[in-house]
């Protein structure tokens, strides 16, 4: 990649991921980096700028994680956050000590420092006094020597530090979070301002940047298949390769008997029919329903059938062959999302993440299958892939889809599996999608879906006692995919 990098250090924040997505929100590209990772990772991505994140760990622990020597001597400018300030601070000679008094929640800063020559712009276009978010039970007593304070808060003095001629700054707050409205602004003010970035990370450069890696991986002569859902993340993902390498892409949609009611059919007509694109479509419903059998555990439903799919693609691959006349398509392209990565905890560069779920196109994939793996949208948060596909031309009618798991309805059916059970929630789902269509509520909705739960409750039909399934409608408002919130509908 030729654009400009802000390299963030992950300490373990809840929040580290947030700091990479309000920098691209300027523009500007950021990388998570395991802070153990710096002295190896750090020269490759020679970057214009370091983030320390928070973290949940005192300083002063024992095995608390460390400042590695390569952040100082980059000579590159450095913004410490929470963990990241008293970790400046311990690590240059000042002092730390538990709080007090614990700050967690909104408080209100204040700036100090008057001129920009103090605060060296870190505070540009923002008021003396503003709202943030606290998150942290120590607090730096002494600053180091060299450093500056140019902002408080009620529980903390040194709400904010710089040591000018190092370009080190550092700040108590976090700005990553929404709680901080002005946390953006400070965050551009560092990457621009203070780092030089260009502001060149936009979904023209990253097409660009995109199309020639994958021709460079396929080769001249290389063939690829990808998996397609249908939805917003691998019609995006297909594009992308499609225009790198064009009819030497093949697209393969599975039914795997687990998708909303009549959307193969609509897939199929879709893609088929308006994206140009070589599809093959392969009804497997038997194969899946038959491995998820008697299986109730939704990490084990999701590795079921990232297994069943990679073995689909496979038996594919080897009729595609055919007709590419080559021995095998040794490339599967799909379409993984940053939080997928970040959720299945399933990559060195989020090794100190834990795993909330496996996604079945990340930690569910079988270690034998036989493909090299094409994954354009890895580094990208859900709203990016959204403004990626609206610059290839995708239609408006798929990206505006609600996200959908790969593995279906099988993960929104809680307990085991049936053919019955998924009529139940296939049409359920279709009854909740069409009355928030036919109200104007779907596209004021990140996403929402049905769940079957494993519990019968009474109800009345006819005037009549029933004692039926219970279905739990779930609706939720995000922008990356990393959080979310219930939707007022």
């Amino acid at each position: 990649m030729n654009h400009q990098t802000i390299a963030v250090l992950d300490y373990g924040s809840q929040y580290a991921q947030l700091i990479c997505r309000r920098v691209r929100e300027t523009q500007v590209y950021a990388e998570l980096i395991p802070w153990d990772r710096a002295e190896e990772v750090l020269p490759k991505l020679n970057p214009a700028g370091i983030i320390l994140s928070g973290g949940p760990n005192s300083v002063y622990a024992t095995g608390a994680p460390t400042l590695p020597s390569i952040v100082l001597e980059s000579g590159v400018p450095v913004l410490g956050i929470c963990y990241g300030l008293q970790l400046l601070a311990y690590s240059l000679d000042g002092r730390v000590s538990p709080a007090r008094e614990r700050e967690y929640g909104p408080a209100q800063v204040q700036v100090t420092a008057l001129t920009a020559d103090d605060h060296g712009d870190l505070f540009a276009n923002m008021p003396e006094s503003f709202q943030v978010w606290m998150s942290h039970g120590d607090r730096v007593e002494q600053i180091p020597p060299g450093f500056t304070a140019i902002a408080t808060s009620d529980n903390s003095p040194y709400a904010a530090i710089v040591n000018r001629d190092k370009q080190i700054y550092a700040i108590q707050f976090h700005p990553e979070v929404v709680h901080t409205p002005l946390g953006t602004v400070l965050l551009e003010n560092f990457a621009k301002q203070i780092c030089g970035c260009r502001g060149d990370w936009t979904p023209g450069h990253f097409i660009d940047e995109t199309v020639e890696r994958i021709r460079q991986q396929v080769g001249p002569k290389g063939h690829v298949i990808c998996g397609l859902s249908g939805g917003v993340d691998s019609a995006v993902a297909a594009t992308l390769v499609h225009k790198a390498i064009g009819d030497r892409l093949a697209c393969v949609f599975v039914d795997h008997g687990l998708l909303r009611k009549d959307e193969a059919m609509q897939v199929v007509e879709t893609f088929d029919k308006h994206q140009g694109m070589h599809l093959v479509a392969v009804d497997a419903k038997e194969e899946f329903l038959s491995d998820l059998a008697n299986v109730t555990d939704p990490e084990q439903k999701r590795k079921l059938i990232g297994a069943r799919f990679v073995r689909t693609f496979e038996a594919e691959a080897a009729t595609l062959a055919e007709s590419w006349q080559v021995d095998a398509p040794a490339f599967l392209a799909q379409g993984t999302l940053y939080p997928d990565v970040i959720e299945s905890a399933g990559s060195d560069e989020t090794r100190h993440a834990r795993t909330i779920k496996t996604h079945h196109n990340v930690g569910g994939l079988p270690k034998d299958m036989t493909f090299q793996l094409i994954e354009p949208l890895r580094m990208l948060f859900k709203d990016e892939v959204r403004k990626v596909g609206k610059e290839l031309n995708v239609p408006a009618n798929i990206l505006s889809r609600h996200p959908f798991p790969g593995p279906g309805l099988g993960i929104r059916i809680l307990g085991d599996i049936t053919p019955e059970k998924v009529r139940l929630l296939q049409e359920a789902d279709a009854i909740y999608i069409g009355k928030m269509k036919e109200r104007g509520l779907y596209d004021a909705v990140w996403q929402a879906g049905t769940i079957l739960l494993p519990i019968q409750s009474v109800g009345v039909m006819g005037d009549e006692r029933t004692y039926e399934q219970t279905v739990a409608l779930r609706a939720v408002n995000s922008t990356d995919g990393m959080t979310a919130e219930w939707s007022r509908l």
